[in-house]
C-alpha cells in the first residue's frame, strides 16, 4: 500500500473518501472546518443535531456532497481533545478505515487534525492500514478491502513512512496468525521467516531436528514429539550498530497449534490453537520493521516452533525433562507446553550473547483471567527494563500490566522428583509460576516477559481492527528498539 502527503485542498483531494476528525464537544478541528464550509456547513448542523457527537471511534458518512471532490466524507470521533494520544488515533484511524474498507477504495485520505505529533501519524497511518485489512483470507467475496493508496494531510515523507512501515509490519503478523496450522507449521514458518529476513537486510539462521537434538533442546523436543511435524528454531538478527554493542533479544513462543497434548483441550477450547504461535510471529513482525526502518541498534529475534499434538510418541505426564540448560523439569500437564519451548530458546538467547531479553507468548489463561482480554501481563526480574517497556507501550497506546514476581513465588514450581516442574499448586497465580519458571532461563539477564493470551487474538471484531489476530505488541517492540537506538542525553 502507498502512503504519500496530500498535496491539494481537502475538497479538491482525487480520493474515494476524505476522512476527518471530531472532538468531542469542541469546536471543529482545521481540517473539519475546511470541509465544512466546503459543504456549506453541514458537519456543523449535524453536530447540532447531535447526529455527529465526536465520541472516540464513532463514523459518520456523508455521500456525494458538492464542493468536494471524493465520492465520501467521513468523520471519525476522536474523543475529547485532551485525552488524544497515539493510541486514540491509531484507532481512530482504524475505525474509520475498517468502515470505509467493506467495499474497494482505490484512494482514502485522512486529515485527523492539523497539529498531530510524528509519533501520532505514524500510529494513524498504521492504525488505517490495520483497519481495512480483515481475516477473511480464503474468502471468495471478502467483508474487507484493503485501500491502494492512503493520502495524510500534512504528513512529513518520513513520518509516513515510518507508519507505512509499522502499519505493513503488525498486518504481516496478523496474517501469520491468522492462517490455519494446515499451512503455518514449523517448517513453513521457518520458511516464511528466512525469506523475509532476506528481503528486510537481516540474516536467518534454522535450526532443524538434528541441530536441536545436537543441542540438547530437550524440552522443546519433548512437546514437539506427538506432532508429524517436525520443531525448528528459527533465529533472526538486526546488525544495526558496531560488533561490540549490546544486543537485545526478542524471544517467541511458536506453538503453531496447541491441542494441549495428553492433557487435551476441550473442543471448543481448541478453535483457535492456531494463535499459539502469535508470540513468534508478534517478534517476526517486529523484527521484520526493525529491519526495514534500519534501527541502529543490535538486534536478535529467537522463535522456538513445534506442534503440540497427541501422536504415538508424544511426552506424558511424570516425565522428566532435561532442557538444554541442563535443568531438568518434571512434566504434570502437557498443556503448559509454552514455558517449556521457552526454557530453551530463552537458553539459547542468553548463552548466545544476549544483554537483555524480551519473551513473548500466549502462555496462560490465567493472565487472561487476571486482565481481560486486551491487557497484556509484564513480568520481569529488572524494574528499569520493565519501566522502559511499559513506558513505549503507554507511547504506541498499547495496554500491559505489571504482575508481581515476589520470592515466594518460586516454591510453587518446585518439584519432589525434579528441578522444577511445569506448573505451580493449583489454580493460584498460574501466569505468575509459568513466568517464574522462564526466568530460570534468563542467566540473571535484565528478562521482561510479556504474556499476551489476551489481546493477540480476537473473538470479535473491535471497531478499529477485525476480529481474529490483532498483532498486539509488534508496535511496542518496535518503539523499545527506536527508543534503545537514541543517543545517550
Amino acid at each position: 500500500m502507498e502512503v504519500r502527503t496530500l498535496t491539494s485542498s481537502l475538497a479538491g483531494a482525487q480520493a474515494d473518501a476524505v476522512v476527518v476528525g471530531v472532538y468531542a464537544e469542541e469546536k471543529l478541528s482545521a481540517p473539519a472546518r475546511e470541509v465544512d464550509e466546503a459543504i456549506g456547513g453541514l458537519l456543523t448542523r449535524l453536530i447540532e443535531a447531535k447526529e455527529i457527537s465526536g465520541k472516540g471511534n464513532e463514523v459518520f458518512t456523508l455521500w456525494g456532497q458538492s464542493g468536494v471532490k471524493a465520492k465520501q466524507i467521513v468523520t471519525v470521533g476522536m474523543g475529547p481533545r485532551a485525552s488524544r494520544d497515539a493510541g486514540a488515533v491509531h484507532r481512530a484511524a482504524g475505525a474509520a478505515a475498517r468502515a470505509i474498507s467493506s467495499k474497494a477504495r482505490g484512494t482514502v485520505a485522512f486529515a485527523l487534525d492539523d497539529d498531530l505529533e510524528a509519533a501520532a501519524i505514524d500510529s494513524g497511518v498504521a492504525g488505517a492500514m490495520v483497519g481495512c485489512q480483515g481475516q477473511d483470507l480464503f474468502r471468495a467475496e471478502r467483508r474487507q478491502h484493503p485501500f491502494q493508496e492512503i493520502l495524510w494531510w500534512k504528513g512529513e515523507a518520513t513520518s509516513l513512512e515510518r507508519g507505512r512501515v509499522l502499519g505493513e509490519c503488525v498486518n504481516f503478523t496478523r496474517r501469520l496468525v491468522n492462517q490455519p496450522a494446515q499451512d503455518i507449521y514449523p517448517e513453513s514458518f521457518a520458511q516464511v521467516a528466512s525469506e523475509m529476513a532476506g528481503q528486510c537486510g537481516l540474516t536467518a539462521e534454522v535450526w532443524d531436528l538434528a541441530r536441536l537434538e545436537a543441542e540438547r533442546c530437550g524440552a522443546l523436543l519433548a512437546v514437539a514429539r506427538g506432532s508429524a511435524r517436525e520443531p525448528r528454531l528459527v533465529i533472526v538478527r538486526h546488525q544495526g550498530a558496531s560488533e561490540v554493542a549490546p544486543t537485545l533479544a526478542l524471544v517467541g513462543k511458536g506453538v503453531t497449534f496447541d491441542s494441549g497434548g495428553l492433557s487435551i483441550k476441550p473442543s471448543d477450547s481448541m478453535k483457535t490453537m492456531k494463535c499459539d504461535m502469535a508470540g513468534a510471529a508478534t517478534v517476526l513482525g517486529a523484527m521484520r520493521a526493525i529491519g526495514l526502518l534500519k534501527l541502529p541498534v543490535n538486534v536478535v529475534g529467537l522463535m522456538g516452533l513445534v506442534e503440540n499434538m497427541t501422536g504415538p510418541a508424544a511426552y506424558k505426564l511424570g516425565d522428566v525433562l532435561t532442557a538444554r540448560s541442563g535443568k531438568t523439569i518434571e512434566v504434570l500437564n502437557t498443556d503448559a507446553e509454552g514455558r517449556l519451548v521457552l526454557a530453551d530458546v530463552l537458553d539459547v538467547a542468553q548463552s548466545g550473547g544476549a544483554d537483555r531479553i524480551i519473551d513473548l507468548a500466549t502462555l496462560t489463561g490465567a493472565c487472561v483471567v487476571a486482565l481481560g482480554t486486551e491487557v497484556a501481563g509484564l513480568m520481569t526480574n529488572d524494574q528499569t527494563w520493565c519501566d522502559q517497556l511499559s513506558t513505549a507501550a503507554a507511547a504506541c497506546g498499547e495496554s500491559v500490566w505489571q504482575l508481581p514476581m515476589f520470592a515466594e513465588y518460586d516454591e510453587l514450581i518446585q518439584s519432589e522428583v525434579a528441578d522444577i516442574k511445569n506448573i505451580g499448586q493449583g489454580r493460584w497465580g498460574g501466569a505468575i509460576t509459568a513466568a517464574k519458571l522462564l526466568e530460570q532461563f534468563v542467566g540473571g539477564l535484565p528478562w521482561t516477559h510479556i504474556d499476551i493470551a489476551g489481546p493477540a487474538f480476537r473473538d470479535s471484531a473491535k471497531p478499529w481492527c477485525d476480529a481474529g489476530a490483532s498483532g498486539a505488541m509488534v508496535r511496542t517492540l518496535v518503539e523499545v528498539v527506536r527508543r534503545l537506538g537514541e543517543p545517550a542525553s
